[in-house]
C-alpha cells in the first residue's frame, strides 16, 4: 500500500507539472520544451568471495524499480529568456534483506534494513542570453572533474549554480558552485565528502558545502580534435587541475582515436583529510572498423595518495570501471577492450563490451605490493519494433580479484524504458 501511495503521488506530480506547462503555452514558454518519464528496473548482486576490511558482509543483493521524470521548459521570448527544469525521482524496493543491503540501489536505515521507497523532486531556474546559459537549483553536472554517475537505480544530483557559455565557435566555457549533494541512493541532500581511490572518507568532519569549478574545452579540426583545461576545488579537502587531449582520425575503413588526460591533485584550505598528493595520467587508444572497436589503455598514479574525487562519483579515468577503480596510490594499470555493434551483421540494437584490466605497484601501506585485475562482459539490446519497441535490456557480469581488497563476483540486470510525454 505504501508503494502504491508513492506511485499515486508520482502520477499526480506528472499531471500537475504537465498542466503547468500547458497553462503557460500561450506565452511561448512551452515552445521547445520536452518531458520524459523513464522506468528503470534494476537487479544487482555482488558476492565478496574474499572479504578484506571491517565490513564482513559477504553479499549485497537487491532488486528495485525506479522512475525518473525529466521536464525541461523552453525559454520565454526576449533578449534574456527564462525557463525551468524539473527532475523527479522515485525508487521502490522489490527485494532486499538486512544481510544483503548496500548495493547502492536503496538507502539503508539505522535498523540495517533497506527503505521501502525513497524519492526526491527538485527544480532549476534557468536564464539564457545569446549562447550563454545560467542554471540555479537542482543540477546533474557532467564534467571531467565531476562526472555524471548514473550507475545505479537513480542518478545523483547537486544543488547550486552552473554557467555554460558557447559564444565562440568550438569553445565551451563552464563554471559553477555546488552547495550540497544528493547521493544516488538517498532522498535528501547534505554536505559533500571525498573518496580516495576505493575508500570513502566518511569518518569525522571531513565534509564541505562548497565545490567550485571552472573549465574550458576547445574543439577544432572539424570537431575531430579537442583540448581541455579544468580546475576544481572541494573546499578545505582537495583541489584539482585537469588537462585533456582527444583526437579522432579516419583512415580508409578505420577510425583511430586517442584520449589522453592528466590530473594533478593536492590538499586544500583547512586540509580536513590532511595532506593529499596525487597525479594521475591516463591514455586510451582505439581503432574502429565496421561494428568492431578495439581499445587499449594505460593508467598511472603518482604521489603518496590514491586518486581523490567527490563521494560517490565515478571519473573519466581511462581504466576506471564501476567495480574497481585502478586508482590506488602509485598504481599502474593496463586495459584491453573490444566493443561490437551487431548492426554490422544485421542485428540492430544489440551491442557488447568485453574488457580486461590489470593493475599492480599499489602502495597498500601494509608492507606489500597491491595487485588486482578485472574482467567485464556487458550485453545490451534495445527492441527495435513491436510492442516492446524502445525497451532496453542490459546484462553485466564481472569477475574482479585483488590481493589487498575484497574479491568480487558481480551480476546486474537492467531494464530501461522511456516515455516521451511532451
Amino acid at each position: 500500500m505504501k508503494n502504491q501511495s508513492h506511485i499515486s503521488r508520482l502520477s499526480l506530480a506528472i499531471g500537475a507539472l504537465l498542466g503547468a506547462c500547458e497553462a503557460v503555452a500561450e506565452e511561448g514558454f512551452i515552445e521547445g520544451a520536452s518531458a520524459t518519464l523513464q522506468a528503470r528496473n534494476y537487479y544487482f548482486s555482488r558476492d565478496f568471495s574474499d572479504i578484506v576490511g571491517a565490513n564482513q558482509q559477504s553479499k549485497s543483493e537487491e532488486w528495485a524499480q525506479g522512475f525518473i521524470l525529466n521536464i525541461k521548459s523552453g525559454y520565454t521570448p526576449g533578449t534574456v529568456g527564462f525557463g525551468i527544469d524539473v527532475l523527479g525521482q522515485l525508487g521502490i524496493k522489490l527485494d532486499s534483506s538486512a544481510d544483503r543491503v548496500n548495493t547502492g540501489l536503496l538507502p539503508t536505515g539505522g535498523d540495517g534494513k533497506a527503505a521501502d521507497d525513497f524519492g526526491r523532486i527538485g527544480a532549476a531556474l534557468k536564464a539564457r542570453l545569446s549562447k550563454t546559459e545560467l542554471k540555479v537549483g537542482e543540477l546533474t553536472p557532467n564534467l571531467p572533474v565531476l562526472t555524471f554517475s548514473d550507475i545505479r537505480l537513480l542518478p545523483p544530483t547537486y544543488q547550486g549554480a552552473s554557467l555554460v557559455s558557447q559564444e565562440i565557435e568550438g569553445l565551451t566555457l563552464q563554471a559553477g558552485q555546488l552547495r550540497s549533494g544528493s547521493l544516488l541512493n538517498e532522498a535528501g541532500d547534505g554536505k559533500m565528502r571525498a573518496k580516495l581511490g576505493h575508500v570513502p572518507q566518511l569518518a569525522g568532519n571531513a565534509e564541505t558545502d562548497r565545490f567550485n569549478y571552472t573549465g574550458a574545452d576547445y574543439a577544432f579540426n572539424d570537431k575531430r580534435s579537442s583540448v581541455g583545461i579544468w580546475y576544481a576545488q572541494l573546499q578545505d579537502i582537495y583541489d584539482q587541475r585537469f588537462y585533456s587531449l582527444k583526437h579522432s582520425e579516419p583512415v580508409g575503413d578505420w577510425v583511430f582515436g586517442a584520449n589522453l588526460g592528466f590530473y594533478d591533485s593536492k590538499e586544500d584550505g583547512e586540509r580536513l583529510l590532511g595532506d593529499i598528493d596525487n597525479r594521475a595520467l591516463f591514455t586510451l587508444l582505439s581503432a574502429k572498423r565496421g561494428g568492431h572497436t578495439f581499445s587499449v589503455g594505460y593508467q598511472a598514479m603518482f604521489g603518496d595518495d590514491a586518486f581523490p574525487r567527490v563521494f560517490n562519483n565515478i571519473t573519466p579515468l581511462g581504466n576506471e570501471v564501476p567495480t574497481y577503480e585502478f586508482a590506488g596510490a602509485d598504481e599502474r594499470s593496463w586495459q584491453v577492450r573490444h566493443d561490437f555493434d551487431f548492426a554490422a551483421v544485421g542485428i540492430p540494437g544489440l551491442v557488447s563490451t568485453l574488457r580486461y584490466i590489470c593493475g599492480d605497484n599499489v602502495d597498500t601501506g601494509a608492507g606489500f605490493e597491491g595487485k588486482e585485475w578485472e574482467r567485464d562482459l556487458d550485453l545490451g539490446y534495445t527492441f527495435q519494433s513491436g510492442w516492446l519497441s524502445g525497451l532496453g535490456v542490459r546484462v553485466r557480469n564481472v569477475v574482479a580479484r585483488s590481493n589487498y581488497r575484497s574479491d568480487i563476483d558481480e551480476n546486474r540486470l537492467i531494464f530501461n524504458y522511456t516515455w516521451q510525454l511532451l
